[in-house]
């Protein structure tokens, strides 16, 4: 337990400390946390780092996630065209590797592509973006507060499973508690941090963050359970790997730019 504490304040102090920084230097720790976690994925899925399949995958979570000023794709045109033209590449490997690395795991290594790559492209992007500290500590805030109220609530009054098969431990009541965190802590960003979200729809944000990160957290287990692992990776002792931390992250900073920016 002094272990996963220790290590969970001094990552947690040093990953505050790039973002209060911003520019280039978050952008490229958006990008080595990226690559490990499609890293951590490659080796979930028993295929070898070696295997052009995984080749293409890197360069493919490289390409998403290249630091670019002010957060846009570093690749022109459309990003969607880009994931077809990996997709390819990682399919022409399945066939010339002589299926070594058959389907299934094929489409994994391109599922991590879109999911860590877009996922760290929009975390870097909302740092770029005007006021962006404090819109990425809004949305961190509400992720962290959501864990913590559906660790604690949970483990206080939880009697309901949510989702046992998925993960056994997380109840309806922790869900609940983590959703109110995520409302309450976007809402007090709204009168602590004008200018940062619009009051009017704070409560909205914050509900969309809270259960939106849930929904990140059950993605994981969900493919950890799948994959028979407990962790996705061991770089953080006690806390796993990047996936592990980050799966929330993933999920939330995508859905926030792409269906909630109108109302920062």
């Amino acid at each position: 337990m002094k272990q996963r504490i220790l290590t969970g304040v001094l990552a947690g102090a040093g990953f505050l400390a790039v973002l209060a920084a911003g520019g280039y230097a978050f952008h490229t720790l958006a990008l080595v946390m990226a690559l490990i976690g499609f890293d951590e994925l490659v080796r979930m899925s028993g295929t070898k780092r070696s295997d052009w399949p995984a080749v293409a995958g890197y360069l493919g979570v490289i390409a998403l996630v290249w630091p670019n000023r002010g957060g846009d794709f570093v690749l022109p045109g459309d990003a969607a065209n880009w994931l077809w033209l990996i997709m390819l590449l990682i399919m022409a490997g399945m066939v010339f590797g002589n299926n070594r690395t058959p389907i299934d795991r094929s489409a994994a290594l391109l599922f991590g592509v879109l999911y860590i790559g877009a996922g760290f492209h929009y975390m870097a992007f909302s740092r770029w973006a005007e006021n962006g500290f404090l819109i990425s500590l809004l949305i961190f805030a509400c992720i962290w507060l959501t864990d913590a109220g559906a660790y604690f609530v949970g483990s206080w009054i939880g009697k309901h499973k949510l989702i046992p098969k998925i993960s056994p431990n997380k109840t309806v009541e922790g869900a609940v508690g983590g959703l109110v965190l995520s409302v309450f802590a976007a809402t007090a960003f709204a009168f602590l941090a004008p200018g940062t979200v619009d009051p009017r729809w704070a409560p909205l944000i914050g509900a969309a963050i809270g259960i939106l990160s849930q929904i990140g957290d059950l993605i994981q287990s969900a493919y950890k359970r799948h994959y028979g692992v407990k962790d996705s990776g061991r770089i953080l002792p006690g806390h796993g790997g990047v996936l592990d931390r980050c799966d929330s992250w993933l999920i939330v900073f995508p859905f926030v730019w792409m269906f909630l920016e109108r109302w920062l």
